[in-house]
C-alpha cells in the first residue's frame, strides 16, 4: 500500500492547527468568564455599599431628623380643624321632634392682626346688627381670638362673608361652626324640656337632667390635604362622624298631641279665671308614663332670657302645697283597708268638730246629721274625714301616706323635684291628725298626687312615674329603655274597687259633677285648700288652691288628670267649680284624640226593658208624703249616673253594685221610706 507522506504531513498540520485554535478559544472563554465574574463582584460591592449608604441615611432621617421632618410635613399637608357633633334630639313618644340642634356660623376676630379697627368696625357693624363701639371694645381686648357675634343668622353670615372676601379681612376675621339648640314648637312642654346655654350646657328640664347623654362634643382632628387644600382620602373606611357615648336621642313619654290639648285648655282657664298659676299632669295609670305636663304662665325656650326665671320653674315637681280634699282619696282608701269604715256605715255630721281646740268645719258650714261614709266621700265632708282620721291614728295615717308615695321624691328624671312634707307621727297631736285627714298639715307636689291617684286607678298598685321612654344611640340602637315598674301594693284589690266606686259617685252626683263627660264613667276628687303664708305662720285670707284629680274610664282607667289652680282670681275658688270643669274639658278632648270608646250608652237597653221585659204594673203611692219621708224611685234600666242623680234628688242615700244598667234594687219602687234611707241598686251590662 502506498501512502503519500505529503498528504499525511498536511493532515497533521491541519489537525495541529485545529487543536491550537480550540485551545486558544477555550483560554479566551476562561479569560472572559473571569473578567465577567470580576465585574459582577464589583457591581455587587457597589450595590452593597449603596444599600448601606441608603440604610444609614434612612436611619438618620428617621431617628435624627425624624421629628423635624414630620413637623415640616404636617405643616405642609395637614389641615387642623374641629369636629363638632350637634346635641342629641329630644322627641315625644311618637318621634315628633321637640328639641333639635342645627349648625350655624359664629364670627371671631384676631385683634393682633387688625390694622385699622375703626374701619373694620364701620364695615362690619351694619352687617351683623352690632354697634361699632361694641366691635371696637372686643378688638381692644387683644390677644389672638375674641368672639364678635355667635350663631349668626344666615343672611348676616352671608353678608359678613362677602365683605371679608371683598375687603380682604381674612387675616383678622373668621368663622367657626357652632351648634344652635332650637325648639320647633316654641312654648310646648317648655318647663319639661328646659333650655341650653351658650356653651351647649343644659340649664333646666330634660336638657339639664340628661345633659351628659345629650351634650354634643368638639373633637380636634387633622386632615391631610394636597397643595390645593383638597382632602386626601386615606382609607375607604375612614369616617369623620363621631360615634362616641354622647349626642344620644332622648324619647319622652310625652304625647305632643295630648300636651297641646292640655296647654290649650290651660290658656283658656288662665283667661277665664285669672289665677296666679295653673299646673296640669296627665298620666297613664297602667304604665306610669306622663303623657302631658304643663304649667302656666310659661315661656319660650328659644328666647328664655326674655322671661322671668320664675316662669322656667316646673311646678309639677318643684311646687309643694297642701292638697286639701284630693288627699281624702288616700284617707278613704286607708280607712276602708283597715276596716274602720264601710261604704254604708253611718257617720254623724254635726257641721263642725273641735279637736285639741282646733275647729274643723265643712266647706259650706252645713250639718247633714247622720250620713253614710259614701256620702262623706261624695260631699267631701270635713267633719266625717276628721273622725275617720282620728280612728286611724297618726301611725296608720302616715303609713298609708308613705305607701302612696308621699314624703319622698318620685325620682322622675327631672331636676328640682321636691320630696314634700310629712309629720313625724310621734309629734302629731289630735288636731294634726284631724287636719291631715282633710288634706292639711301635709305638703305634696302635683306629681306625687297624680302618682297616688294613678295607684288607685291601677288596682291599688303604685308605679314608678316616667317622663323618659327611651334613649337611643347615634346608630339607632337602644341605650336605655323605661318600662312599667311596680313599686308596691298600697291597698288590696277588693278595697281598691270599693274606693273607685266611691270616687265615681263624687263625679256622678257629688262635688266633682262639673268634671263629668256624657257617656263616660269618671272617678275623682275635688280639693280646695287655703294657701299657707310664705313665712309658714298660718294661712292667707282669701287665697286658695283649687284642684281636681280623677281618672277614666272607671271600668278600665287609661287616663289620670290633675288640674291644680293656684289662687283663682275670678271670685269662685272651689275645686269643684273652678278646677273640675277644666279637667272635664281635657277629658272630653282626650277621649276623642285617643279614640277611647264611651263607657256605655245611657239609652242603650231602655227600649228592650220597656218592650220586652214587660214588668208587672206597680201601684204608685198616692197619699200625701209626710215630712221626713220620701218615695223610692224605680231605678230599673237606668245608668249608674242617672240612678245616683235620681236617688240624690229623691233624698235617698245611694249605693251601687256592678256596672251597666239597673236590674234590681234593695227597696221596691214606690215604697214610702225615711229620708236618707240607703237604697242599693244592682247593675248589669
Amino acid at each position: 500500500m502506498y501512502v503519500d507522506c505529503g498528504t499525511i504531513y498536511l493532515y497533521y498540520c491541519v489537525q495541529l492547527q485545529a487543536d491550537t485554535r480550540a485551545e486558544g478559544k477555550q483560554k479566551f472563554m476562561n479569560n472572559e468568564r473571569q473578567r465577567l465574574q470580576k465585574h459582577i463582584l464589583a457591581l455587587m460591592m457597589v450595590m452593597l455599599v449603596a444599600c448601606l449608604v441608603i440604610f444609614i441615611r434612612y436611619a438618620w432621617i428617621q431617628i435624627v431628623d425624624g421629628p423635624e421632618m414630620a413637623a415640616r410635613m404636617a405643616a405642609q399637608v395637614n389641615h387642623q380643624y374641629q369636629l363638632e357633633t350637634p346635641r342629641g334630639a329630644i322627641t315625644d313618644r311618637n318621634g315628633t321632634e321637640l328639641a333639635v340642634s342645627s349648625k350655624m356660623k359664629s364670627l371671631f376676630v384676631d385683634p393682633n392682626h387688625v390694622k385699622d379697627p375703626a374701619q373694620l368696625a364701620a364695615d362690619l357693624a351694619p352687617l351683623i346688627d352690632e354697634s361699632e363701639q361694641d366691635i371696637l371694645d372686643k378688638i381692644a381686648e387683644g390677644g389672638g381670638f375674641v368672639w364678635v357675634k355667635r350663631r349668626l343668622p344666615q343672611d348676616q353670615y352671608e353678608a359678613a362673608r362677602d365683605m371679608i372676601r371683598e375687603k380682604e379681612y381674612t387675616d383678622c376675621l373668621g368663622f367657626k361652626t357652632e351648634a344652635k339648640r332650637s325648639y320647633p314648637n316654641d312654648t310646648l312642654a317648655a318647663q319639661v324640656l328646659g333650655f341650653v346655654g351658650t356653651e351647649d350646657k343644659g340649664l333646666d328640664g330634660i336638657e339639664q337632667s340628661m345633659d351628659k347623654l345629650l351634650k354634643g362634643e368638639v373633637t380636634a382632628k387633622k386632615l391631610k390635604t394636597d397643595q390645593e387644600s383638597k382632602p386626601i382620602q386615606e382609607s375607604l373606611f375612614s369616617s369623620l362622624q363621631y360615634q362616641g357615648d354622647a349626642c344620644k336621642t332622648v324619647q319622652l313619654t310625652i304625647d305632643a298631641g295630648v300636651q297641646f290639648i292640655v296647654e290649650q285648655q290651660l290658656d283658656a282657664a288662665m283667661a277665664a279665671n285669672n289665677p296666679k298659676a295653673i299646673t296640669c299632669i296627665v298620666m297613664d295609670p297602667q304604665t306610669g308614663d306622663v303623657l302631658a305636663m304643663a304649667s302656666r304662665p310659661t315661656y319660650n325656650p328659644n328666647h328664655f332670657w326674655d322671661y322671668d326665671a320664675q316662669r322656667w320653674k316646673n311646678r309639677a315637681v318643684s311646687f309643694i302645697y297642701e292638697p286639701g280634699s284630693t288627699f281624702k282619696s288616700v284617707v278613704a282608701g286607708a280607712a276602708l283597708q283597715e276596716k274602720i269604715v264601710t261604704p254604708n256605715m253611718t257617720i254623724f255630721d254635726p257641721g263642725f268638730v273641735m279637736v285639741s281646740g282646733h275647729k274643723i268645719q265643712n266647706a259650706d258650714n252645713e250639718a247633714l246629721g247622720p250620713v253614710t261614709f259614701a256620702d262623706v266621700v261624695k260631699h267631701s265632708l270635713n267633719t266625717g274625714f276628721a273622725q275617720v282620721g282620728l280612728r286611724l291614728g297618726a301611725d296608720k295615717l302616715t303609713q298609708y301616706a308613705k305607701l302612696f308615695g308621699f314624703g319622698e321624691p318620685t325620682h322622675i328624671d327631672l331636676p328640682g323635684e321636691e320630696p314634700g312634707i310629712l309629720f313625724d307621727p310621734e309629734n302629731m297631736r289630735d288636731s294634726d291628725i284631724a287636719t291631715m285627714s282633710i288634706g292639711q298639715s301635709i305638703a305634696v307636689t302635683p306629681l306625687q298626687l297624680v302618682t297616688a291617684i294613678s295607684a288607685i286607678a291601677n288596682d291599688g298598685i303604685l308605679l314608678q312615674p316616667h317622663i323618659i321612654k327611651a334613649v337611643y344611640n347615634a346608630d339607632g340602637s337602644v341605650y336605655q329603655e323605661n318600662g312599667r315598674t311596680e313599686i308596691r301594693r298600697t291597698i288590696e284589690s277588693a278595697t281598691d274597687k270599693t274606693l273607685m266606686g266611691l270616687l265615681e259617685q263624687v263625679v256622678s252626683s257629688g262635688s266633682g259633677k262639673k268634671a263629668a263627660v256624657k257617656g263616660y264613667r269618671i272617678a275623682g276628687k275635688t280639693g280646695t285648700a287655703q294657701k299657707i303664708r310664705e313665712d309658714g305662720a298660718g294661712y292667707m285670707d282669701g287665697h286658695y288652691i283649687a284642684s281636681f284629680c280623677g281618672f277614666a274610664p272607671v271600668e278600665k282607667p287609661q287616663l289620670v288628670v290633675l288640674v291644680m289652680i293656684d289662687d283663682p282670681g275670678a271670685g269662685d275658688f272651689y275645686g269643684g267649680h273652678v278646677a273640675a270643669p277644666v279637667a272635664g274639658r281635657i277629658f272630653s278632648q282626650l277621649f276623642r284624640y285617643l279614640h277611647i270608646a264611651p263607657s256605655s250608652d245611657p239609652f242603650a237597653g231602655m227600649e228592650k226593658v220597656q218592650k220586652d221585659s214587660k214588668p208587672a204594673a206597680k201601684k204608685s203611692y198616692t197619699g200625701s208624703v209626710p215630712d221626713g219621708k220620701v218615695i223610692v224611685p224605680d231605678f230599673q234600666g237606668m245608668s249608674l249616673r242617672e240612678a245616683a242623680q235620681k236617688a240624690s234628688q229623691a233624698g235617698l242615700s245611694f249605693d251601687s253594685e256592678g256596672s251597666g244598667f239597673g236590674s234590681r234594687q234593695s227597696i221596691a219602687p214606690n215604697t214610702l221610706v225615711d229620708r236618707d234611707t240607703e237604697v242599693t241598686v244592682w247593675f248589669q251590662p
